[in-house]
């Protein structure tokens, strides 16, 4: 996973077709808990989605231009445009349903 800031993310989100950005921060135990779930459906979508992440305690602008006000949040981008927001911790099936439809 890739890790993106205020000043990387416009680049990332143009530059690639699909890209999933996990708005997290360091104390946040359930985003601890989605971590290792991310890794490997990264694995699985190697090469059509690329996964990003974003510490909203490091990096506020995004987070808020997003109104991202819970975290753990997914927001799935498809050529620059938010399709899909996920928020809190959820089933690896109910992400990948997420990205399916967006492929």
């Amino acid at each position: 996973m890739k890790n993106i800031t205020d000043l990387t993310f416009q680049e990332v989100i143009l530059g690639n077709a699909l890209v999933l950005v996990d708005f997290w921060a360091d104390w946040c135990n359930p985003c601890k808990f989605l971590e290792p779930e991310l890794e490997d459906i990264s694995q699985e979508y190697e090469g059509k989605i690329l996964f990003a992440k974003m510490d909203v305690d490091e990096h506020t602008k995004v987070a808020s231009e997003f109104g991202v006000m819970t975290i753990p949040t997914l927001i799935l981008f498809k050529d620059g445009k938010e399709v899909e927001r996920i928020r809190g911790v959820v089933p690896p099936k109910q992400i990948k349903e997420a990205l399916d439809k967006n492929i």
